[in-house]
């Protein structure tokens, strides 16, 4: 744990040892000190991302773009867009379309073009880029015009091979690359020697009012399950996010097969998330639940436009990552509505999840397999299922507790403001 992590989260006590060695001094630290300028200028911030659809990058430039306005900056969002597009408006920032979402180098470098001419004509204090294909075009554009240039983390990505991580490293090219997490934090280390005090662990910022058990009434969370075909007497298993092959659904399927097979009745799991066609995953994952004979208990569901209901609905909620996924919002909010969560060892580390054996049952917000354990996993959903009632809503409720102690979306923000404050300060003339 880093210590402007702590300062964003509050005190962490999952390992006394390490803690105390980095409060001393020792070990890595991953966060260089931040210190907000001493005017107030207000900054122009142009922010590129993909897509403006369902995933970390996208609802983490809408959270920028809320935090900035909020602060009396000027946010402009360039997007190929998609359905998250209106809320840039809402949240006070400027939308302008680009198809920052195109893998092709000639479309990438027009796209630099495009952006530099925008620094320019503006001009712009910052350039953040939210994903590797915009981060392209945003890098060869911060370099022309002199403009500091962010990078924002939120998961590992794959590197299969020499190409794929030559496309990923640009993300470590940031004269400031924020990680969501120390985890990621120390992955950009690891795998592209960024030097530390480059990086800054800024944690995702959740809507702690919006997601608030108290708030969802009866009616919203019985609308929610009439459109999934759910009666409210059964059980929940609720994965939520994009339907990729890094986010394991299909070891979801086999762990729902298992429970069909040993008898489990009166449960049904809904997977709540877009398929942007860009793979075959959808289709294997569906061939998968025809071959397991599991078409009567999955529902493969459109993303939820109410999520704080489809939450309360949710008598579980399953992360199954089979690959590095930092700090994923949907298990935040999971958390702060009071749902208890089952995660792979590779979608929450224990500064998400607290669970068995690192702590005692009477702290657990949830439990924990090994990733690509479908066995595993469908063991520790027996185990909350046969949970009493009363002990379910305790693990809910101190995992609401959790997450509002340990990630303050106030604190965020004043760390955010000072690392724009910093690096603004540092622009190159183009």
């Amino acid at each position: 744990m880093t210590s402007s992590t702590a300062a964003a989260r509050g005190p962490i006590a999952q390992d006394p040892a390490s803690s105390h060695a980095r409060r001393n001094g020792q070990g890595q630290q991953h966060n260089p000190p931040l210190h907000a300028a001493p005017s107030q200028k207000l900054l122009t911030v142009l922010i590129t991302v993909p897509s403006l659809d369902a995933g970390a990058a996208d609802e983490g430039a809408i959270d920028l773009v809320r935090m900035l306005a909020t602060a009396g900056h000027h946010p402009i969002v360039v997007s190929s867009g998609g359905r998250l597009e209106p809320d840039v408006e809402t949240a006070g920032g400027e939308f302008i379309r680009l198809n920052t979402a195109s893998r092709n180098p000639f479309i990438i470098v027009r796209n630099s073009i495009a952006l530099t001419q925008l620094i320019r004509a503006r001009p712009c204090d910052i350039l953040h880029a939210h994903g590797r294909t915009a981060a392209w075009s945003a890098l060869i554009a911060a370099r022309v015009s002199g403009v500091p240039f962010v990078t924002s983390w939120y998961k590992g990505f794959r590197q299969q091979n020499l190409l794929k991580r030559l496309y990923n490293g640009v993300m470590a090219r940031g004269d400031r690359v924020i990680a969501v997490n120390d985890q990621i934090a120390e992955l950009i280390t690891e795998r592209h020697r960024t030097p530390v005090n480059r990086i800054t662990v800024i944690p995702t910022a959740v809507d702690f009012d919006r997601f608030d058990p108290a708030k969802v009434d009866v009616e919203r969370v019985k609308a929610v399950r009439d459109v999934w075909g759910v009666h409210k007497s059964v059980k929940v298993i609720l994965v939520v996010g994009r339907i990729l092959r890094r986010k394991g659904h299909h070891i979801v399927v086999q762990a729902v097969r298992r429970l069909k097979e040993i008898g489990l009745k009166d449960f049904v799991c809904v997977f709540a998330g877009e398929d942007q066609g860009r793979t075959r995953y959808t289709g294997e994952v569906w061939d998968l639940v025809l071959a397991t004979d599991t078409t009567d208990v999955i529902r493969l569901a459109a993303a939820v436009d109410d999520m704080p209901a489809a939450l309360s609905a949710a008598t579980v909620v399953v992360s199954a990552a089979i690959q590095q996924e930092g700090l994923q919002r949907a298990l935040l909010e999971a958390l702060a509505m009071e749902v208890p969560v089952v995660v792979s060892d590779l979608a929450a580390g224990p500064d998400v999840v607290l669970a068995p054996p690192a702590v005692s049952e009477e702290r657990m917000t949830g439990l924990r397999f090994a990733s690509g354990d479908a066995t595993a996993l469908a063991a520790a959903l027996i185990r909350i299922f046969s949970l009493p009632e009363a002990t379910r809503r305790s693990i809910g409720r101190r995992g609401r507790e959790w997450v509002l102690g340990q990630f303050d979306p106030s604190a965020a923000t004043a760390q955010m403001l000072a690392l724009y404050s910093e690096v603004a300060s540092t622009r190159r003339d183009g």
